[in-house]
């Protein structure tokens, strides 16, 4: 087949609208596990908060009016559902009305993501969250069957993953020196925040293949993306490039479905007879786009050009900033990641006793999800999934001490006095149970990856390094106490 093609994207929309409803699943499965006991009615930021606080108009969600677990309960479970329905292609065996029911499917599951994403607050406040819905409100005007999608939303997916790589890269080379003297792949493997199983490897790697990587990685990210505007087969081929290099982030780290979701958006490089050439499957004779439809999809790119003049601006800004939402929609947004590397890794242990006195306490750990724990302990694997405690963890431990944005933490620790069966569940060990401790701590310890000698002699992954209290030994009132002392205020 004529690899050049005629820029046709049926079978484009097919294969990016699956890959998007399985993020959209995962996405939503976080929510309904996760939501309600980070900032649930209950939860370490309660729901309450946001909407005594937060203007509708600022920050839109249906919890805003209605702050219910009830209603996080159905609206995750309905987003999984829907979810489910696009990625078995429902809406493409409905005939005529395969268009109109696959606008409201996509419609209705950005709206549902949206309420979490702006009612979550810090444990929503990702990149990756306000990619999800501009990907997804583009979804949207795709539409589904036998006709072929409006070519000019195909664009303007190309345009979000310019701005995403694109504003990767730039940040990288306005951000540390390390990325400008080839180093940063020298500490990256072992301080990023959430490693899994190919991290160690990817550590040991020499450090002249840690060069080419970081040269690599500049090439992907900053002179690539100009070739997704080119004609095929140049566009297809950066789209390749683009979605190997997410293939080896996702083999080397954890970070949720940033790199899944690039890929994804990286499909609208291809057109259909690059994708028949590239896999065993032919799109069919479609016909031409309704008219109406066309009409839409002409609105929304004006609107999408309209909202784009700050991100622009952005992009080519000394001051650049990343992962930054210039409307309250998520609809056009500014992308970034690891501007800077830190060269040292920082881990919050919590701990707790049953001795009333913490002099004379024996103290056992909990045990974190996705963060290195005992060092023995191998990495996991969890992306796509997103760990949303967890990376928070990461961020704290970064401070000597906690400060605003970790006001979540002393109910945290709260919770954990209490035996909080819901705080419990996003723990991935908790050595107490239902017999909760008398009290609980915060140490603050320096891991680093064992050599490979260091760990063929003891079988451990970390050696770690104690360097303090990040939370003295507390009960209940101390906590209480704790928090007033700091200006963290109460929930």
């Amino acid at each position: 087949m004529d690899l050049l093609g005629t820029g046709d994207y049926w079978l484009t929309r097919v294969l990016f609208q699956r890959g998007l409803a399985i993020l959209y699943l995962v996405a939503f499965l976080v929510a309904a596990r996760q939501f309600r006991p980070l900032v649930g009615e209950d939860g370490l930021l309660p729901l309450s908060e946001y909407a005594e606080r937060a203007a509708f108009a600022e920050r839109p969600s249906l919890f805003h009016a209605y702050p219910d677990d009830r209603l996080v309960g159905v609206a995750a479970w309905t987003g999984v559902g829907l979810a489910a329905l696009a990625v078995f292609g429902v809406p493409y065996a409905l005939g005529a009305y395969a268009a109109p029911v696959s606008m409201v499917l996509w419609a209705a599951m950005w709206v549902l993501y949206l309420s979490f994403v702006n009612a979550g607050r810090v444990f929503y406040g990702y990149g990756w969250e306000s990619m999800l819905l501009e990907t997804g409100f583009l979804a949207v005007f795709l539409g589904a069957g036998a006709s072929a999608p409006p070519e000019i939303v195909v664009w303007l997916l190309r345009w979000v993953l310019f701005r995403n790589m694109f504003g990767a890269g730039l940040i990288k080379l306005r951000g540390d020196d390390c990325w400008r003297d080839l180093t940063a792949m020298d500490d990256h493997y072992e301080t990023q925040p959430i490693p899994n199983p190919g991290s160690w490897f990817a550590h040991h790697l020499p450090d002249r293949f840690h060069r080419v990587e970081v040269l690599g990685n500049h090439v992907v990210e900053l002179a690539v993306p100009f070739l997704y505007f080119a004609p095929q087969p140049y566009a297809s081929i950066a789209g390749a490039l683009t979605i190997g290099f997410q293939l080896w982030l996702m083999g080397t780290g954890n970070f949720a479905w940033l790199n899944a979701l690039t890929a994804v958006q990286a499909l609208a490089t291809f057109d259909d007879a690059a994708l028949s050439w590239l896999l065993p499957i032919e799109a069919p004779a479609v016909a031409p786009t309704p008219q109406a439809q066309s009409i839409v999809a002409f609105v929304v790119a004006l609107l999408v050009l309209a909202l784009s003049v700050r991100p622009a601006k952005n992009l080519l800004s000394e001051a650049q900033t990343m992962n930054r939402g210039y409307d309250p929609l998520h609809l056009v947004n500014t992308y970034g990641a690891f501007g800077s590397i830190t060269d040292t890794r920082y881990q919050l242990v919590v701990e707790g006793t049953r001795e009333t006195n913490p002099d004379e306490g024996d103290w056992t750990a909990y045990g974190w999800t996705g963060q290195p724990g005992p060092t023995d302990e191998r990495p996991g694997q969890w992306a796509p999934y997103h760990l949303r405690l967890d990376w928070q963890l990461w961020f704290a431990a970064m401070r000597p001490r906690p400060g605003p944005r970790q006001r979540w933490l002393y109910r945290f620790l709260e919770k954990l006095l209490d035996a909080d069966p819901a705080t419990r569940s996003l723990l991935g060990d908790d050595p107490f149970g239902d017999d909760p401790p008398e009290r609980v701590r915060v140490v603050r310890y320096r891991y680093r990856y064992t050599t490979p000698g260091e760990r063929a002699e003891t079988g451990d992954w970390w050696a770690r390094e104690r360097l303090g209290t990040y939370v003295p030994a507390s009960d209940a009132a101390d906590l209480e106490r704790r928090q007033g002392r700091r200006g963290l205020g109460r929930y």
